[in-house]
């Protein structure tokens, strides 16, 4: 996706800043439902039972998920664009150095998240779990009403 919205930013730039309105609308009520049900939603009392089917059908039903999701690749368009990088701006060496940068950041973060979460997975209750998803859905909430007053 980074390599997409690196490469084929202008084209898709152009398209996205013509139908603005409809995807700040159609975001922001979006965001706003799912603060509302990440507010309201209670955790499993039981974790979900893991299968065993093996690290190579887990990462591609991940990477399946991840591929199918156009919000992906929404992001990472809304993203250069946010920060003025636009075709012109550079060559194709750069477009790869950022796409290279990306993949990096990201899979520094997950390793991050992931690392940080075993650790501390056992030390949240049902309760601070109720918690985790009131804040959240808060944040996303506050995030779907900010969309839709700009477009005031």
């Amino acid at each position: 996706y980074g390599c997409i919205a690196a490469f084929g930013l202008t084209f898709i730039t152009t398209f996205l800043l013509t139908q603005k309105i409809w995807l700040q609308l159609i975001g922001g009520l979006f965001l706003c439902y799912l603060g509302v049900q990440t507010f309201r939603s209670r955790p499993a009392e039981h974790a979900a039972a893991a299968k065993g089917e093996g690290l190579l059908r887990s990462y591609t039903s991940v990477l399946f998920l991840t591929v199918t999701n156009p919000m992906t690749i929404l992001f990472f368009i809304g993203v250069f664009s946010g920060v003025g990088i636009s075709k012109s701006a550079f060559d194709a060496a750069s477009a790869l150095t950022m796409v290279a940068g990306v993949f990096l950041g990201s899979a520094c973060w997950w390793l991050s998240l992931s690392f940080a979460i075993s650790l501390a997975r056992s030390k949240f209750t049902n309760n601070s779990l109720i918690w985790v998803n009131r804040i959240s859905g808060a944040v996303v909430l506050t995030f779907g009403i900010f969309a839709l007053y700009k477009l005031l």
